[in-house]
């Protein structure tokens, strides 16, 4: 029976007077909360043999920072510690004795396009060593951060991400609440927005990849984090932009993560991808990067996943952190709690 309009006006006003308090969340403020849930991982694409699904994944609740690490959240953290990135230490002598002292100095792999003109190009050959090049400094020594403060941190190495974690009292995502959190509770879709690729959802490389790039979505490199909508939890840049560091070592498929709780992934010992057998173990990194095009890579989708070196960083790896809940931790045993 419908409420006497009396009563209905009465309820109004007391809303507007006295209204309800807004719902606790156990995240800080600066994250968002993740409800637990179950998902069927990866995707059974032909191309991609290496995300072959996994069903019945679950994870807990957890909470996520909505984009990804900046540069000036990077520079406040080495401003506090000191730290210095893997990219601006010289390479070890005792581990790379066969190279020369100007062959070890501090450096990192930064994308070049072909000089143009050229139709043809040797696989990877876009990838420079280039000395100087770190996180300060993402095309070399001359390049610099102005006006960036707000775009993804880069040259990030495995350790890196770990130690700024450390310090911000989080942690790394696993493969699997990376994966959970990007599907944005629309389980089934290609990308996070839906089934149909826009250059409008995601910074991604739209033309041929890597001779020209026609700027559909507005951007020639990184793109300030959330400039992009977000998806159906409220998280930016789960597609495009930079790859995403986890914690989960890397193997090919999702080996014995079906039907567990909050996996981890494989051991480091069972680390392996035979893309790259000289890299020997590897974190699996997600979402894709400002780089993926559809005639390569185009694995800006939840599904996606590949591999990254643990002492390499690139300008188009960065990273985003998690924390637990602390009345909400895993109770199973998983698969492999052992890092």
């Amino acid at each position: 029976m419908p409420l006497p309009r009396s009563l209905t006006l009465l309820t109004l006003l007391t809303l507007l007077l006295f209204p309800l308090p807004a719902l606790a969340t156990p995240c800080p403020s600066d994250m968002v909360f993740i409800p637990g849930g179950t998902f069927t991982m990866g995707a059974d694409n032909t191309d991609f043999v290496e995300e072959k699904t996994a069903e019945d994944v679950s994870v807990s609740s957890f909470c996520m920072e909505p984009h990804e690490v900046t540069n000036a959240q990077f520079a406040a953290f080495v401003a506090e510690t000191g730290y210095v990135t893997v990219a601006e230490r010289p390479l070890s002598e005792k581990e790379f004795s066969d190279l020369s002292e100007a062959e070890r100095s501090p450096g990192s792999l930064v994308f070049q396009p072909p000089a143009e003109g050229l139709q043809q190009v040797a696989y990877l050959s876009w990838w420079h060593w280039t000395p100087g090049a770190s996180w300060r400094h993402p095309y070399g020594p001359e390049s610099d951060l102005q006006g960036k403060e707000n775009h993804p941190v880069v040259h990030i190495a495995y350790e890196d991400a770990v130690a700024f974690a450390a310090w911000a009292d989080r942690q790394l995502p696993t493969e699997a609440q990376w994966e959970y959190a990007a599907r944005g509770g629309a389980e089934g879709w290609t990308y996070t927005w839906g089934e149909q690729y826009s250059a409008q959802q995601a910074n991604t490389w739209q033309g041929l990849f890597p001779f020209f790039n026609t700027k559909a979505d507005g951007h020639l490199g990184t793109a300030p984090v959330m400039s992009y909508p977000p998806n159906g939890y409220g998280l930016y840049d789960m597609a495009g932009n930079v790859w995403e560091l986890t914690s989960s070592w890397y193997t090919v498929l999702h080996d014995d993560l079906a039907h567990r709780h909050d996996p981890t992934g494989p051991a480091q010992a069972a680390s392996y991808d035979p893309k790259k057998p000289q890299d020997g173990a590897m974190h699996v990194i997600k979402g894709g990067s400002y780089l993926c095009a559809k005639n390569y890579c185009s694995r800006y989708r939840p599904a996606a996943r590949e591999s990254q070196a643990v002492d390499t960083g690139t300008t188009h790896v960065g990273f985003r952190l998690v924390k637990a809940i602390a009345s909400d931790r895993p109770t199973s045993k998983g698969n492999s709690d052992v890092r």
